[in-house]
């Protein structure tokens, strides 16, 4: 199935500087939400960009073939982890066409807030 882009775009990027719980289900996180409907593994790659310093990455990872994965910003170490209460962008490269959702969870406050979009296909 030839579902999807290759290339996506995130513009709004920011991982608040705290969370009102320790539990994993509670931490605040930026996430992208990708969906593989390819025969093929997707071999995905992240890029990202900031007001004040020079991109940083290739992230990488595989989502396997017809399969979902779901990625926290929070969690990327290599080259660098992403740093939190700092705005940046984001651009999603893959070989084979994907889906990319963005989505924020704030849980500074107990009232916590969940945002999500689609992401920009490139």
């Amino acid at each position: 199935m030839n579902i999807g882009h290759k290339r996506w775009v995130i513009a709004d990027g920011y991982i608040p500087p705290s969370s009102s719980g320790t539990s994993r289900e509670l931490v605040s996180h930026d996430a992208i939400c990708i969906l593989n409907c390819d025969v093929e593994d997707a071999h995905v790659q992240v890029t990202l960009f900031f007001s004040d310093r020079e991109p940083v990455g290739p992230y990488r990872f595989v989502v396997n073939a017809l399969r979902t994965k779901h990625v926290r910003f929070n969690e990327f170490s290599d080259p660098e982890p992403v740093p939190h209460n700092t705005d940046y962008a984001s651009v999603i490269e893959s070989d084979v066409p994907i889906v990319v959702q963005h989505t924020r969870l704030d849980s500074r406050q107990p009232a916590l807030a969940l945002m999500t979009t689609m992401a920009f296909p490139a």
